[in-house]
């Protein structure tokens, strides 16, 4: 009955900088909507035209069909439910009410009765994509790839359907598999014409391929036939910065967001452009515009909170750091950031705490070098905090990933002194001024100063 075209504000001192000399640089294009692969995949398995019908087998067939024509779901479940009790063979009667169940969005009942359609007949084409569609919108890729797949091996006699499959296919495939992925897209182009979202994916595909020749000239080509469409130019711009083409990429914003200022995924990009350049008094205002439009978004947030504490506004970072941990407790690198941030406000004993939770975890850090980061800031938090044991523990992980620094040798030093370890002491404090080289005048002071007593209480 139905086809499936479906749906310090004091300065931190010199030993502060110098600890957390390794700086985490992160940029990413942000996206307001989630990115995930399933998201770009075809709507689903929903389509709001009426589907063709067959000859009515009785007056509730003729019902359900005037029901589906109107779009009027819950009037076309109740029919086809009591239509597929009685005549629970008849495939196209089943696809019918899961096309119906998948438009109420009640899918685990959608799935099955796809299921027993595809049981039914194995050879209808319909509830075979209809299902891929279903999985890959459920997050369920291998299943959907299997279903689409198999879709592309039934024969039908709508080639927009089969070419939705390959199409749909192309996009499961896109990360993992970009030359298989690239030969379903050019066989979804030859049963149907060649879209933009076509030209967009071929360019993404020859990006993900490493052919960034390609993959420019795919966006230029989107461009130029439709000069307003933000994809080509997000993508475009993406391919730019990683070609290390900062003023080319800048030019592309400013030029879309001229016709278009207030779209979002632009002017994301821009931000975060200007941050990667240290443009941060230009990107702030783009990413405080941003999170007040959108103030549930992640990733604005951060960016926007990141901004704020490279541009030293940290009492404007902190409540921004603040709500993104109430939602995200246990992210590693957020816990570094906000406790940078107290660091910076001198609230020690709260970013000593936060450290710590992030470092419970060692794993949960993307990499070594964001673990000894926040090692490092867990060593100066603790030692202004008066921790000494802290402190060790903390340049102790630190130091597994890293060299030893004139900073952690000085905050070594003094954690051993505290604690009275009288010989160690010593030596790192000399250690710390043989490599200081003037760098730390009030440090390298210090150190002298308690050489001086350590050698007096020998």
């Amino acid at each position: 009955m139905h086809d499936a075209e479906s749906n310090n504000r004091a300065r931190p001192t010199m030993l502060y900088l110098a600890v957390t000399a390794f700086p985490r640089y992160i940029f990413c294009a942000l996206l307001l909507i989630s990115g995930c692969i399933y998201a770009q995949l075809p709507a689903g398995a929903i389509d709001t035209t009426a589907p063709p019908k067959t000859a009515p087998q009785d007056p509730l067939r003729a019902e359900a069909n005037q029901a589906l024509d109107k779009q009027d779901y819950p009037t076309a479940l109740k029919l086809l439910t009591a239509l597929a009790e009685k005549s629970p063979t008849d495939a196209h009667l089943l696809y019918d009410l899961a096309f119906t169940q998948d438009a109420l969005d009640q899918t685990t009942a959608a799935e099955a009765t796809y299921r027993r359609a595809i049981a039914t007949d194995p050879n209808f084409f319909d509830p075979h994509l209809a299902l891929g569609l279903l999985l890959a919108r459920s997050g369920r890729l291998t299943d959907a790839h299997a279903e689409l797949l198999k879709a592309t091996t039934v024969t039908t006699d709508n080639p927009a359907l089969k070419a939705r499959a390959f199409r749909a296919l192309a996009r499961i495939d896109q990360t993992a598999n970009p030359a298989t992925a690239s030969d379903e897209l050019l066989s979804a182009i030859k049963l149907t014409p060649e879209t933009d979202d076509d030209i967009l994916l071929s360019g993404e595909l020859a990006e993900a391929s490493g052919d960034n020749t390609a993959a420019e000239l795919a966006y230029r080509r989107l461009l130029a036939v439709d000069p307003q469409n933000h994809d080509a130019t997000a993508a475009l711009t993406h391919l730019l910065l990683h070609q290390q083409r900062p003023d080319q990429a800048e030019s592309l914003l400013t030029a879309a967001l001229a016709k278009d200022p207030e779209n979002a995924t632009l002017n994301a990009q821009l931000a975060s452009l200007y941050e990667q350049q240290g443009k941060t008094a230009q990107a702030i205002p783009l990413a405080a515009k941003l999170h007040a439009a959108h103030p549930d978004d992640a990733n604005l947030t951060r960016l926007l909170a990141r901004l704020y504490s490279r541009n030293q506004q940290y009492d404007q970072a902190a409540p921004l750091y603040a709500s993104l941990l109430a939602r995200s407790a246990q992210d590693p690198t957020l816990l570094d950031d906000s406790a940078d941030v107290q660091i910076h406000l001198k609230n020690f004993a709260e970013a000593e705490a936060l450290l710590k939770r992030a470092i419970a975890h060692p794993e949960a850090f993307p990499n070594q070098d964001d673990l000894a980061q926040a090692a490092s800031h867990l060593a100066f938090a603790a030692s202004a905090n008066n921790d000494p044991t802290t402190t060790l523990q903390a340049l102790a992980i630190r130091d597994k990933v890293q060299p030893q620094s004139p900073s952690s040798l000085f905050l070594a030093a003094t954690a051993h002194d505290k604690l009275h370890h009288t010989k160690q002491a010593t030596d790192l404090y000399k250690q710390f001024l043989s490599v200081a080289n003037g760098q730390f005048p009030d440090e390298e002071w210090e150190a002298r100063h308690r050489l001086v007593t350590l050698a007096n209480t020998k």
